[in-house]
């Protein structure tokens, strides 16, 4: 499904040149759960951003889904990342204007899935995800751990083949951030791909294989459990 070669990403200011990546190479195959760890700075948030299509590399090659996508415009990232990729985010990322059931709802706006088609699919996700009886509540009226069950319900909704989720219980308790790793590993467990950046040994024990960065490089790769 993923399959980066020498991918290398560099940021760049009138005085200062910062490698963020370092010809980089993995590959993740369909059905896989994958942990990225190592120290702040290392370069994990921007190769799952590279991954997640929301930057392109500086050099080197990117194959999403057997398909090249190192220079992809935004407009053809962004038609891809539809319906493909769903993202979950250590801040959440919900629209505060937004009811729990219209943040559930927006990727599939985006996807122009039909009313009917919605209402079913973001009913099925919130049941799924146990927060059906905060439908119309709006995410500040929400606790850490069911703001992040709202997130994951819309990256789940559209059915997406691929999960990338930096931090997913970083700003959760024990109790919470365990109940969202169970819910990845259920999805995992169904099919779907997840790549997950964290800081966590134990939540990176859920995973089938473990890649640690150092100042942009992979070091080492260590599998968890057979798939």
């Amino acid at each position: 499904m993923i399959k980066t070669i020498e991918l290398s990403k560099v940021f760049r200011t009138d005085e200062v040149e910062t490698t963020a990546l370092n010809k980089v190479d993995i590959s993740v195959e369909t059905g896989e759960f994958v942990a990225i760890m190592g120290p702040s700075g290392c370069g994990k948030s921007t190769l799952l951003n590279i991954i997640g299509l929301l930057d392109n590399p500086t050099s080197g090659r990117y194959f999403f889904l057997r398909e090249e996508v190192s220079g992809y415009k935004e407009r053809q990232r962004t038609n891809l990342r539809k319906g493909n990729i769903g993202f979950v985010f250590q801040s959440f990322n919900l629209i505060d204007e937004l009811t729990v059931y219209e943040n559930i709802e927006l990727p599939l706006l985006y996807l122009k899935v039909s009313s009917s088609d919605r209402k079913k699919k973001v009913t099925e996700a919130m049941e799924r995800m146990k927060i059906s009886h905060r439908r119309k509540h709006f995410p500040q009226q929400l606790s850490g751990g069911q703001q992040q069950r709202v997130a994951i319900a819309r990256a789940v909704v559209a059915r997406p083949k691929l999960i990338l989720a930096d931090e997913p219980t970083g700003n959760l308790d024990s109790a919470n951030g365990e109940e969202v790793m169970n819910l990845l590993t259920e999805l995992n467990n169904e099919g779907t791909t997840i790549v997950m950046v964290t800081h966590s040994p134990t939540d990176a024990e859920k995973a089938h294989r473990i890649i640690h960065l150092f100042d942009g490089h992979v070091v080492t790769e260590n599998i968890k459990k057979m798939l």
